[in-house]
């Protein structure tokens, strides 16, 4: 099932029904990074390299070949904090554009079913908003165990997989559940949920085509929910509380 969902999303990244949300996604990802990217840069021109360049203030022969080694690391360090915004990054720009994606999947794919209800524009930023700020705590935890050998390349997938995994599946289910049976449904197919939210985990861990990854785990997230409801038709909050 998750990877006929994986297969199925990929698929519609490029299909001419989500061409215009497609560009959308894309644009306003790199505009998004690239604001990032010179935020960071400045901040650590501004408060930083003072503080390096103070060490030198004769400025040795030497001292030219440590400030290029330093801009060296310099560079890495921004490149390393913003490949880790990426996620948080994407939870911002999905929630914008996840109803845009849905309603092609489920007009292409899911005729047959009725329609799912987007989000109203202000809760579905709250939404965003919130899942921002915890994938910026997640992340600063796989931050913190980044140098640790055998936990950090763990701790990025398993920190992204389950926070992408939960939030996305539960943008999906609000189409068509209130949130409170949305989360119900995640905790019931947790097991399903997680998985298929490493699968995001390693679609964003891939340089380039992590760019669209809020386009595909959109998508990729509204086939799950589709499946997971054809296996289970009679959820509902109510049978889980009995």
């Amino acid at each position: 099932m998750i990877l006929d969902a994986a297969a199925l999303s990929f698929r519609n990244l490029f299909a001419p029904e989500t061409r215009s949300v497609f560009w959308k996604v894309l644009g306003l990802t790199l505009v998004v990074l690239a604001a990032l990217w010179f935020a960071l840069r400045e901040a650590f021109v501004f408060y930083l390299w003072p503080w390096f360049a103070s060490f030198f203030p004769a400025m040795p022969d030497w001292a030219g070949w440590m400030v290029f080694v330093m801009g060296l690391f310099a560079s890495v360090g921004l490149a390393l904090v913003l490949a880790l915004l990426l996620a948080p990054v994407t939870a911002i720009i999905a929630g914008l554009f996840l109803d845009d994606v849905a309603e092609v999947v489920e007009r292409r794919d899911y005729r047959s079913d009725p329609a799912g209800t987007a989000m109203p524009i202000g809760e579905a930023l709250v939404q965003s908003l919130q899942f921002f700020g915890i994938v910026i705590v997640g992340n600063l935890i796989a931050l913190m165990l980044l140098f640790v050998p055998g936990i950090n390349i763990a701790a990025f997938f398993l920190v992204n997989g389950y926070l992408l995994g939960r939030e996305f599946f539960e943008f999906a289910a609000m189409r068509f559940r209130s949130r409170r049976e949305a989360m119900d449904f995640r905790r019931k197919h947790s097991g399903t949920v997680f998985l298929a939210g490493l699968v995001i985990a390693g679609f964003l861990a891939i340089p380039i085509l992590n760019l669209l990854t809020p386009l595909f785990a959109a998508g990729f997230m509204v086939h799950i929910h589709k499946k997971l409801s054809q296996k289970d038709p009679l959820f509902s909050a109510d049978e889980l509380r009995r």
